[in-house]
């Protein structure tokens, strides 16, 4: 099964079915042509995390979406 992504902006709006490359859909379906990475810091490793893009003003955290699945 192939990923899919959804998408939460700082404004709570979604963004669903994003497909595999999340970054081209939202640049699709905001109708821009370049969008920036956005990342966090990670506090407990130091590291550098990236979380999303930056299109049109908008902060885009992107979420990976899974089917649940649990054995009966």
């Amino acid at each position: 099964m192939p990923k899919n992504y959804m998408g939460v902006d700082q404004y709570s709006d979604t963004y669903h079915d994003l497909g595999p490359y999340p970054r081209k859909e939202l640049l699709a379906r905001l109708d821009r042509k370049r969008c920036a990475k956005q990342y966090i810091d990670d506090t407990k490793t130091g590291e550098t995390i990236h979380t999303g893009y930056v299109v049109a003003g908008l902060w885009i955290t992107l979420f990976e979406v899974k089917p649940m699945r649990r054995a009966a």
